[in-house]
């Protein structure tokens, strides 16, 4: 062999080490190298849609800005097998992750949950609204449960107190939990809330745990002060057993379809419903609200007095005057009224 094929051969095995290398050096970082997109956020996540295809989830990841290069993903996926093994759900990308590292958790199923805070909700439109925000359940179907007589029914429910099953906390849901598997979650919360312990505080006041509900659901409306809660809870107790009105100004609000009116007028008074406590004796058919766990509470443990009438008080601190008869009651109206009147609020 002469020198100059000695030469190239060198040369030879010089280029194809490099190579190889270069080689090894793509592979490595196409599987072990950082694949995510600089950000300030602490992490980024990423749904998945129920029946999502592979290339739609790699559209995804490109769409939101969250993988730098959808080629090298694309190649380690295909190789580990993901496009075979898609699942639904809500994924916490970090900073830093390699296409291995993303690829392992999408393909493991290993989604994190979504802490869902049901609260401050008033109708069942909301409630819709809030949780097809969140979860990936269909809206029409979740309105569609909350009004099927039939399909509630089998839950001895009914569309006017249905939301009295929904307590309000903070959940924890798979992010593609659909509306069904929603409601039947729903309604064990409710069934677990329902203690022997309370049962027994609701049977002593002589009410059912769904009149707790609606009662606690006025009295929620009534302040925002919850330390005066259970003595509002007793004005409604004591106006029960008296066979008085409820006279509750928030069911008016809900029966005109208002909550923002800021004075009761005769007109309203005069609504033709099932929920005007100034017409109709007793508690009205179902919740106006999902209550507060402090209304329940209250409602469940009620302060014992001998008030049967309240009023906001004249200085708008959110507190209530109370009264054991109508003539003090009177004196408490009429402060308020003309504070209402000196700020021109009608």
């Amino acid at each position: 062999m002469t020198q100059r094929s000695k030469r190239v051969i060198l040369y030879l095995f010089a280029f194809l080490a490099i190579a190889a290398t270069g080689v090894c050096t793509f592979l490595y970082l196409a599987v072990f190298g950082n694949n995510i997109q600089k950000t300030d956020k602490e992490y980024r996540e990423l749904f998945i849609r129920t029946g999502w295809t592979f290339e739609q989830v790699k559209q995804e990841l490109t769409d939101s800005n969250i993988i730098k290069n959808a080629k090298t993903f694309d190649w380690v996926a295909k190789r580990m097998n993901y496009p075979n093994k898609i699942y639904p759900g809500r994924y916490i990308v970090k900073p830093g992750m390699s296409n291995r590292s993303l690829v392992t958790m999408l393909r493991s199923g290993k989604q994190t949950p979504y802490n869902l805070a049901i609260n401050n909700i008033r109708t069942k439109e909301q409630l819709v609204t809030l949780v097809c925000g969140k979860l990936e359940a269909d809206s029409t179907e979740l309105k569609r449960i909350l009004s099927d007589t039939a399909y509630l029914a089998q839950y001895n429910l009914s569309p006017d107190k249905v939301i009295a099953i929904f307590i309000a906390n903070t959940y924890q849901f798979n992010w593609n939990t659909g509306a069904e598997t929603f409601f039947k979650r729903m309604k064990k919360e409710f069934d677990d809330f329902w203690t022997d312990e309370r049962k027994q505080k609701a049977e002593k006041q002589g009410i059912t745990p769904f009149e707790v509900i609606t009662l606690a659901s006025i009295v929620d409306e009534e302040t925002a002060q919850p330390d005066e809660m259970n003595k509002i809870a007793g004005v409604y107790y004591n106006r029960l057993r008296q066979k008085m009105p409820l006279q509750a100004d928030p069911t008016i609000k809900f029966a005109v379809g208002d909550f923002t009116l800021r004075r009761i007028l005769t007109e309203h008074l005069a609504i033709n419903s099932p929920y005007n406590t100034y017409k109709n004796i007793g508690l009205p058919p179902g919740p106006i609200r999902i209550p507060s766990m402090a209304a329940l509470n209250a409602v469940l443990n009620p302060e014992e007095h001998n008030y049967v009438y309240f009023c906001a008080r004249e200085d708008f601190s959110g507190y209530h005057n109370f009264a054991a008869t109508y003539e003090e009651h009177l004196i408490n109206a009429r402060k308020y009224r003309d504070e209402l009147d000196r700020r021109n609020i009608k």
